[in-house]
């Protein structure tokens, strides 16, 4: 499974909190890549709902990722 920025893109809008079921569901009918889909299908089937990308793929990048500097005093 390789998900890639683009590929957690299609996953943006998503109804989370999701299963993998809805999840596959919602990547068919808005028409995501087959790479979506296959990684889709890869991961683990559970009981509990996945409640974002970041549970899917744990490096996910957040928003902190992108402003480390924004602490910084000058």
């Amino acid at each position: 499974m390789i998900w890639t920025l683009e590929l957690a893109s299609y996953l943006d809008d998503a109804p989370w909190p999701a299963t993998k079921e809805e999840l596959i569901d919602y990547a068919v009918r808005t028409g995501a890549p087959l790479e979506v889909l296959q990684n889709l299908e890869e991961i683990e089937d559970s009981d509990e709902p996945y409640e974002s990308m970041e549970e899917i793929w744990p490096d996910y990048p957040t928003d902190e990722d992108f402003f480390f500097e924004d602490d910084k005093e000058y």
